[in-house]
């Protein structure tokens, strides 16, 4: 029971910052470019609370993935429909990604400023949880981002396709988007798709942005998927 709450202390803020801002990142470029349906509904908050699936929440602590509710986006509203979608789906990835350079620069610099102090020292124990909760979200952010760019409606990269397809290909996509949460739960439980694809992404990715602090990313996540 102890080590369950040393991880959710180290995991939640970093979990739930991931798929808020996520979330709050659609409704925000839908709102600048026309779409005011997450603004009407209270939805342009970084307020977990109000994006806060309890399921897509506990998955993070399962299997290492999860999500939020959906900031509702009336595509419709948007001025140029077709182009602007593009932009509102990429800007969840995006944020993401900002999200693990942010984490890694930070962490790479508390790191080498706490390896600097004595190791008993109160201020080396007050940075080693905010070090191992950056270490932490390098990593969902990284897996977040990347898994959401699988070009499978409703997922990000899903949409940012049918933005970019001509228009029969797109419709034709977009016309898959009710049954894309059946194939993501069959490519993610019954394929090697993380093994094969998203996790060597993910290790580029942390090999890049963490650098010489690499192994303590795995580390830290080691310890919390376990």
């Amino acid at each position: 029971m102890e080590n369950f709450f040393l991880k959710l202390s180290i995991m939640l803020v970093p979990a739930l910052m991931a798929i808020t801002c996520h979330e709050v990142s659609h409704g925000f470029i839908a709102d600048r470019l026309g779409d005011r349906t997450a603004r009407f509904m209270g939805r342009l908050t970084l307020n977990p609370l109000k994006h806060l699936d309890l399921f897509g929440t506990l998955m993070v602590f399962i299997v290492g993935i999860g999500w939020a509710k959906p900031v509702p986006v009336n595509f419709g509203n948007l001025r140029n429909p077709k182009r602007d979608m593009v932009w509102v789906a990429a800007a969840g990835p995006i944020t993401n990604f900002t999200l693990a350079f942010l984490s890694a620069m930070a962490m790479r610099g508390l790191a080498a400023a706490g390896s600097m102090l004595p190791d008993s020292s109160s201020l080396q124990m007050a940075l080693d949880p905010i070090v191992l909760m950056l270490a932490f979200s390098v990593y969902i952010n990284l897996l977040l981002g990347i898994f959401n760019l699988i070009p499978v409606p409703p997922l990000d990269g899903g949409r940012v396709a049918v933005g970019l397809l001509p228009y029969r290909q797109a419709e034709a996509l977009a016309r898959f988007e009710p049954y894309g949460m059946i194939v993501i739960i069959l490519l993610v439980f019954f394929t090697n798709i993380f093994e094969k694809v998203i996790s060597p992404v993910v290790d580029l990715g942390i090999s890049i942005l963490a650098g010489p602090q690499s192994g303590l990313v795995y580390s830290v996540t080691h310890f919390l998927m376990r």
